[in-house]
């Protein structure tokens, strides 16, 4: 499931989404782009078998990386959740200026959700992701990092988006202060699916 900058542009365009293309001097106008991995249908993979990505201009170049990561609760996530109404799941659309930089539990810094965001809420804990029921509001669904280089989700993730290795949420977080410098602490983050990218 790979997908280049262009490609992720032209869905994000079709959709409607804004792109962020920086035509102006400044650099670093980030797009963070989310891809979830629609082969495996409703099933909870405990893998983290999705994309992060983030696309920007810098000195008038396009830059682009691709991470894997989970856009998906874990297994434990699943299990275990106490959430009222059962554990999240982030809905694909854009999330615009919901997160800024901040402390992911109190332990780290991370993209820290801010503004409302719409989830999918899903109780009956039998390891297939229902999207029934939807919710919006402020949840904590942050954009943060595993382990080192972390196998499966478990609860890593109980509706956040997590990077699989920490080393790549690192270079992430480099490349997003270097944003929030330019042009203030507000990002937006855009979730897709990877069944968006047929005929692409």
């Amino acid at each position: 499931m790979d997908f280049t900058r262009e490609q992720i542009e032209s869905v994000v365009k079709r959709k409607g989404f804004k792109w962020f293309d920086d035509t102006g001097a400044k650099n670093f106008d980030v797009n963070i782009i989310g891809i979830r991995n629609s082969s495996v249908g409703q099933s909870v993979t405990n893998l983290f078998d999705d994309r992060i990505t983030i696309s920007y201009k810098e000195n008038g170049q396009w830059k682009f990386y691709s991470w894997f990561a989970t856009t998906d609760p874990g297994k434990k996530g699943v299990l275990e959740s106490r959430a009222q109404g059962g554990v999240a799941r982030l809905v694909p659309g854009q999330y615009r200026g919901c997160y800024s930089i901040g402390l992911h539990q109190g332990r780290y810094q991370a993209l820290r959700q801010v503004k409302p965001v719409k989830v999918y809420r899903d109780d009956d804990r039998n390891l297939q992701f229902n999207e029934k029921t939807i919710t919006e509001g402020i949840y904590g669904i942050n954009i943060h990092k595993a382990g080192i280089n972390s196998t499966f989700v478990e609860n890593w993730s109980e509706g956040c988006q997590v990077f699989k290795k920490s080393s790549d949420f690192d270079l992430f977080m480099s490349i997003i202060k270097k944003a929030g410098e330019i042009h203030g602490n507000a990002f937006t983050y855009t979730l897709l699916n990877s069944s968006d990218f047929i005929n692409v």
